[in-house]
């Protein structure tokens, strides 16, 4: 009953404008540093009534089980009983420091990365070791291994700039030093499809202060045209 008499203090003052409340929100380590948490900074300036705590996890969580009411996630592979809202396209592909290519020779095929120190992310949406490829002959798991690996793809993305591996990073990650050549990507006609996506346990209608985070974030986060699995 409590529940029922804040949302409809919390509806009624949104119909102000003016969403109240709390909003618990989850990410990735990596992304939710780098890009998730300079947004909420800008999203409690535009909504002062909000109040929101962030968390981090390097791994996929129980939303319901874990009190998050919005988690900004990385990868397409999400349960059917949530609900998610495409932010953005995105892809993890394959890629090198030149000092490493030139010391190992260039992977032909994704078969050859079994002969390569490849640089292992636990990411959150993916078995670790095994690297899920689309490509030319549709989709592929490929066996993978290094002396190298980490839950925390920042600190893989540092062993690859020094030179010790191959490594799978999504595009928002590495697009810079592919530019700069700092890294080089190898073989260009795979990748790995990694959206993403606003995932939520219950419907946007049944809260405004939820409603208005996930609008936020689709205005902010690229593809204004994001699309809704329901």
């Amino acid at each position: 009953m409590l529940d029922e008499i804040g949302q409809l203090m919390e509806d009624v003052s949104a119909g102000g404008g003016a969403p109240r409340g709390l909003v618990r929100i989850g990410s990735s380590v990596g992304f939710g540093r780098r890009h998730v948490a300079p947004l909420i900074s800008t999203l409690c300036e535009q909504f002062p009534g909000l109040e929101i705590r962030f968390d981090v996890f390097d791994k996929l969580v129980d939303l319901v089980a874990e009190g998050i009411d919005l988690d900004i996630r990385i990868g397409n592979d999400i349960s059917p009983h949530l609900i998610a809202r495409r932010l953005a396209r995105n892809w993890r592909v394959l890629c090198a420091a030149p000092s490493y290519l030139a010391a190992r020779g260039v992977p032909e095929t994704l078969d050859a990365l079994a002969q390569h120190d490849c640089l292992v992310t636990k990411e959150r949406d993916h078995p670790f070791g095994i690297w899920r490829m689309t490509g030319p002959e549709g989709d592929r798991n490929v066996k993978i291994g290094g002396r190298l690996s980490s839950n925390h793809g920042e600190i893989v993305t540092g062993w690859a700039l020094a030179g010790h591996g191959v490594m799978l990073r999504s595009m928002w990650d590495v697009e810079p030093d592919l530019k700069a050549g700092r890294l080089v990507q190898v073989l260009p006609d795979y990748r790995q499809d990694a959206d993403i996506w606003a995932v939520y346990p219950s419907r946007l209608s049944g809260s405004a202060r939820l409603r208005a985070c996930v609008e936020f974030f689709i205005r902010h986060l690229g593809d204004a045209k994001g699309e809704s699995r329901t």
